[in-house]
């Protein structure tokens, strides 16, 4: 029996995208061997964007959570520098790889911790800053692990989330900042557009 090209076509976007709604009403955090999702280019929410809204300064400690292989960690560890930056992660895999890419670009000062993101092993007012990018969506309970955030970051700190639009976890900012505020967060402004942005808030 002959199929039709646009017949499989179609069958393969009905395809997937039952698997995005699948994935966006089952948050999880992206499989370590679908890691090329988290190596591509991020459009809109780039490296020098997160730099200007996050505000790092040299000697601070820093909290990323769900640092994928390590995309905006080793930037951010270099800017801190001689500070440290915590990084985060559901899955060891991302972990060891984001340390291995450090190891070779001679950056010491990353440290690993693994564990889920809605019970974070810090103290009270620990970090300077956080930060986490694509990554809120697939977290079960958002507000969970918004309130750790805003216990862990000191008085005066900065919680930096970063939500691209087509990702299958996406947060509106709508709803990010309403989730924050009920979490003990307080919104500061936020840099780019719905399809792209940061939002910066502060511990209230």
């Amino acid at each position: 029996m002959r199929v039709s090209v646009k017949r499989v076509a179609g069958l393969a976007a009905a395809g997937v995208v039952g698997a995005a709604l699948w994935w966006r009403r089952n948050p999880s955090a992206c499989p370590y061997n679908q890691r090329f999702w988290v190596e591509a280019p991020h459009p809109f929410i780039t490296r020098p964007r997160l730099r200007e809204v996050l505000a790092p300064a040299s000697g601070e400690r820093l909290l990323e959570v769900g640092p994928g292989t390590g995309y905006y960690a080793l930037e951010v560890a270099e800017w801190i520098a001689p500070g440290h930056l915590d990084v985060f992660d559901l899955q060891q895999e991302m972990l060891d790889h984001t340390l291995l890419r450090a190891e070779q670009r001679d950056i010491g000062n990353i440290f690993a911790f693994q564990g889920d993101a809605r019970s974070l092993p810090f103290e009270n007012d620990t970090f300077d800053a956080a930060y986490l990018v694509t990554v809120l969506g697939e977290i079960p309970d958002q507000e969970a692990a918004l309130r750790e955030l805003a216990r862990v970051v000191k008085p005066g700190g900065r919680v930096v989330v970063g939500e691209l639009f087509g990702d299958p976890h996406w947060v509106s900012p709508g709803k990010l900042q309403a989730r924050a505020e009920r979490a003990g967060l307080r919104f500061e402004h936020r840099l780019g557009s719905p399809l792209g942005y940061f939002a910066r808030f502060a511990p209230a």
